[in-house]
């Protein structure tokens, strides 16, 4: 009877539609996900500025993808900090703790949890960066 109640529950909340929250995070064709998700999409240099302007309101914690060259790399020994785009747009920064090698120039993909500072930057911290494919 146990094993019944415990199946019951579990297929009534894996067939429950998404919270309002998830539903009305993130377009689907944008580079956004809520919490730790992974966007399939990715935003980039050229599009930051348009998906930054179109960032969920949101309180709980959303993650941005995006592909680009990297345009700095700073590390302090205890945290590296890659930046992305030029100043002049939106420039994008990713908290990491380690730089693994990347040099400006090289072609990386961020993806992180979703801050904007002011019109031109935006941190992503925590952040993950990999070589970009």
């Amino acid at each position: 009877m146990k094993a019944r109640r415990i199946l019951l529950y579990m297929a009534l909340v894996l067939s429950a539609p998404p919270s309002f929250a998830e539903s009305a995070c993130c377009d689907p064709e944008s580079p956004f996900r809520p919490g730790e998700a992974y966007p399939e999409t990715l935003a980039s240099c050229e599009t930051i500025r348009h998906w930054a302007d179109r960032a969920p309101a949101t309180d709980k914690r959303i993650t941005l993808g995006i592909k680009g060259r990297l345009t700095g790399v700073h590390a302090d020994g205890v945290m590296a900090y890659l930046l992305m785009c030029e100043p002049s747009e939106v420039q994008v920064m990713c908290v990491t703790y380690n730089a693994n090698g990347l040099a400006r120039g090289d072609e990386v993909v961020f993806g992180g949890g979703y801050g904007r500072l002011d019109a031109h930057h935006v941190v992503l911290d925590p952040c993950l960066a990999s070589r970009g494919q």
